[in-house]
C-alpha cells in the first residue's frame, strides 16, 4: 500500500507564495530597483532611437539619409555647407543627459529617506512635480525616435541631399537637379525576392547627355547617337516625332546589319503597328544544337510603341547573352493534315486502318502524295478509327514552306489511292480536325506539328541577381507553382508556360506567318532548375511551331525585311534550312520572354515595370 503523494501547488498558490515573499523585502529597496530599471530603459530609448530606417542599415560612421529617388550614397562631410537653418541636435543630446541626471539624483535623494518624505506632503508634492515634468520630457522626446527623417528629406528643394552622420548632425551636399520621376506604388516584394522593388529602380536615365539641339541634327547623326547608346532606342518617339523615329531606327539597323553582311533593309511605316520588335535572335544558329547569340532589337515601328513586352523580352535576351547563350535543337519537322473518310461499316473502317499500317501499303500512299509536289515528302500516315469513320493523319516534310497548301493537295492524291483499293470510301472532309489546325489539341502537344523545338540556356546566379533582379531559388519556386502546378490545376493542354503566345504572335506578325496558328504554335512547357553551382537552368519545349519562309505573307516588304534580319529570307541552300532557322528564333524569343516575366513575378515587380514602360499616347 503506497502512501498518498503531497498535493501539487496550483499556479494561483505559487503566485500567493511569491507575493508573500515580496512582503519581506523592504519597500525602499524594491522602489530603488524599479526606478533604476526605468532610468536605464529610458536612457537607452532616448539615445538609441531608430531614426531613419536608411540610417540604421549603414555603419555608424557612414549613416546617411538621401532622397529615395537618388540612387547614390555619399559619406557625410564635416561642417555645414548650407545657410539654411538646421536642427540643433547636439543641444537636444545635452538636454537628455541633464534631464536624466536630474531624475536620477532626485530618486536617490527620495530613496535615502523615503519614509520621512512620504509623511511630508509638501516635500512629496515637490518630488511629484519634478518627476512629472521630467517624465513628460522623456516621453515627448521618446516620440521623436519614431519620426522618419526620410519625411524631412522630402521637404528639401530639388538639388539638395540631407546627410546625417553618426552623431546625428546633418550636412548638405549640393547636387545637380534630377528630372522629375513618376513614383509608382507597387505591391511589396515577395519574401523570397532578394532585390527590393524600389520604384526608384524604374527611373528613367538622365537626359543630361542628350544634345540640346537634337531636333536640328540629321537623321544619320541621331542614328549614330543611338548606336553609341547616347540615346536609348525606346526614347526616339519621345524625343522625335513617330515618323522620324522610324527613319532613324531604320538607319540604325541598316548600319548594324551591314556588319553582319546582311545588306540594307527597308521597312515601311505601313507595317504592322503591333510589332515593335525583331531582332536578330539566333543570328548564328545553323541546324540542330546551334548556339544562338541572342540580342533583341526593334525592327518594325509605326505607332510609337515601346511597351512592357519589348522591354521585358529585351531583358531576357540580355540575361541569356550574359550566360551560356541559347542552345536550340529541332527534334521533329512535319506539317500534318487529317482527312475524315467514311465507310459503310465499322468493320470496313478497321480494315482500312490495318491496310494503311502495312509498310508496303504506306509506300503506295507515299508515292501518290509525292507525285503532287517537288519538295514535299510524306513521312507518316497514322489512321484512327471512330465507328465508321477513319481519320488519316498525314505528316509531311514541306521544305521552307509552312506547308498547308502542299499537304492538302497531297492528301487528295492519297484519298484517290485509297479509293482504288476500297471503292466504298467516301471523303467527308479534307480536314477532319485531327490535324489539328488553329485549335488547342492534345494530339499536337503529344505528337507534334510543324517544327518541334527544345531550347535551353544556363544563366549565372550573378546575372539572375543583377539583370533579372531576383534569385535562382525564387524564380525556380515561382515557375513550379505557377507554370507547372497552376497550369495542371487549370487543366491546360500545352499551356505550361507564362506567356509563350505573346512572343510567338509577335514574331509571326513580323515575319509574315499565319497569326491564327499561334494557338498550337504557342504550345510550350517552361522548366527551370537550380544547378549544383547555384546557377539557373531554363528550357522551353515547343512541339508544334508552324512556320515557313516562303509563301503567304513572307513576301510582304516589311516581313521580308525581318526575315532578312535573321538570315532566313526565302528558300534555304538546303530545303527547310530557313524555316528551321525561323523556328529557332521563335523558341529563343519565347524563352527570353519566359525568363524575364518569371523574374518579374518572382520579385513582384510586374506592375511597376508595366507602368514604367506602358504605352503612352503620342502628343500631336
Amino acid at each position: 500500500m503506497t502512501s498518498a503523494s503531497a498535493p501539487s501547488l496550483t499556479i494561483g498558490m505559487q503566485i500567493d507564495a511569491f507575493l508573500s515573499n515580496l512582503e519581506s523585502i523592504p519597500s525602499t529597496h524594491l522602489y530603488i530597483v524599479v526606478i533604476a530599471v526605468s532610468i536605464v530603459f529610458s536612457f537607452l530609448l532616448l539615445n538609441s532611437g531608430r531614426g531613419s530606417s536608411m540610417a540604421m542599415a549603414m555603419p555608424d560612421s557612414e549613416r546617411v539619409v538621401v532622397k529615395p529617388s537618388v540612387g547614390h550614397k555619399k559619406k557625410a562631410k564635416e561642417g555645414n555647407n548650407s545657410d539654411e537653418p538646421q536642427p540643433k541636435w547636439h543641444i537636444l543630446k545635452i538636454t537628455n543627459y541633464v534631464a536624466t541626471t536630474a531624475f536620477f539624483i532626485s530618486v536617490i535623494q527620495f530613496a535615502s529617506d523615503a519614509t520621512a518624505y512620504l509623511n511630508d506632503s509638501n516635500a512629496l508634492l515637490s518630488f511629484l512635480v519634478i518627476w512629472s515634468l521630467l517624465l513628460c520630457y522623456f516621453f515627448g522626446f521618446f516620440g521623436i525616435s519614431f519620426v522618419e527623417l526620410d519625411d524631412f528629406v522630402k521637404s528639401i528643394p530639388a538639388g539638395e541631399q540631407v546627410l546625417v552622420d553618426a552623431r546625428g548632425k546633418p550636412n548638405n551636399i549640393q547636387c545637380s537637379p534630377d528630372p522629375p520621376v513618376k513614383v509608382v506604388n507597387i505591391h511589396a516584394p515577395a519574401t523570397s525576392a532578394p532585390v527590393c522593388t524600389d520604384p526608384a529602380s524604374f527611373k528613367r536615365s538622365s537626359s543630361s547627355t542628350i544634345p540640346a539641339n537634337l531636333q536640328e541634327l540629321s537623321d544619320h547623326d541621331i542614328a549614330t547617337l543611338v548606336i553609341e547608346d547616347t540615346i536609348k532606342d525606346h526614347q526616339l518617339e519621345k524625343l522625335l516625332d513617330p515618323h522620324r523615329a522610324v527613319t532613324v531606327r531604320r538607319l540604325k539597323f541598316n548600319a548594324l546589319l551591314e556588319t553582319l553582311g546582311r545588306g540594307m533593309i527597308w521597312i515601311t511605316s505601313a507595317s504592322l503597328g503591333l510589332i515593335a520588335k525583331l531582332l536578330w535572335v539566333c543570328s548564328h544558329s545553323r541546324g540542330n544544337g546551334g548556339t544562338c547569340d541572342v540580342e533583341w532589337r526593334e525592327c518594325v515601328h509605326s505607332h510609337g510603341y515601346y511597351g512592357g513586352l519589348v522591354a521585358s523580352t529585351n531583358r531576357g535576351c540580355k540575361a541569356i547573352s550574359q550566360g551560356s547563350g541559347a542552345i536550340s535543337t529541332i527534334v521533329g519537322d512535319g506539317i500534318t493534315r487529317a482527312p475524315c473518310i467514311r465507310l459503310p461499316s465499322a468493320q470496313e473502317a478497321a480494315s482500312v486502318l490495318l491496310w494503311i499500317k502495312e509498310p508496303a501499303n504506306f509506300l503506295k500512299l507515299k508515292e501518290s502524295f509525292e507525285s503532287t509536289t517537288s519538295f514535299g515528302k510524306l513521312i507518316e500516315a497514322s489512321p484512327t478509327v471512330a465507328g465508321r469513320n477513319v481519320y488519316l493523319r498525314l505528316r509531311c516534310f514541306s521544305g521552307d514552306a509552312m506547308g498547308m497548301n502542299m499537304i492538302s493537295k497531297g492528301s487528295l492524291a492519297v484519298i484517290e489511292c485509297l479509293k482504288a483499293h476500297f471503292p466504298n470510301i467516301s471523303l467527308v472532309a479534307l480536314s477532319g480536325n485531327m490535324c489539328t489546325d488553329k485549335k488547342a489539341a492534345a494530339v499536337n502537344w503529344i505528337e507534334g506539328r510543324g517544327k518541334s523545338v527544345v531550347i535551353e540556356a544556363t544563366i549565372p546566379k550573378e546575372v539572375v541577381r543583377s539583370t533579372l533582379k531576383t534569385s535562382v531559388p525564387a524564380i525556380v519556386e515561382t515557375n513550379i507553382n505557377k507554370n507547372l502546378i497552376g497550369s495542371a490545376m487549370a487543366g491546360v493542354v500545352g499551356g505550361f508556360n507564362a506567356h509563350a503566345a505573346n512572343n510567338v504572335t509577335a514574331v509571326f506578325l513580323a515575319t509574315g506567318q499565319d497569326p491564327a496558328q499561334n494557338v498550337e504554335s504557342a504550345n510550350c512547357i517552361s522548366l527551370m532548375e537550380e544547378t549544383p553551382e547555384g546557377d539557373l537552368w531554363i528550357s522551353c519545349t515547343m512541339p508544334s511551331i508552324e512556320v515557313g519562309t516562303v509563301g503567304g505573307g513572307t513576301g510582304l516588304p516589311a516581313q521580308a525585311s525581318c526575315l532578312k534580319v535573321i538570315g532566313a529570307k526565302g528558300g534555304g541552300v538546303n530545303p527547310g534550312d530557313n524555316a528551321r532557322q525561323l523556328a529557332h528564333v521563335v523558341a529563343a524569343a519565347v524563352m527570353a520572354g519566359e525568363l524575364s516575366l518569371m523574374a518579374a513575378l518572382a520579385s513582384n515587380s510586374l506592375v511597376a515595370a508595366h507602368m514604367a514602360h506602358n504605352r503612352k499616347p503620342v502628343s500631336k
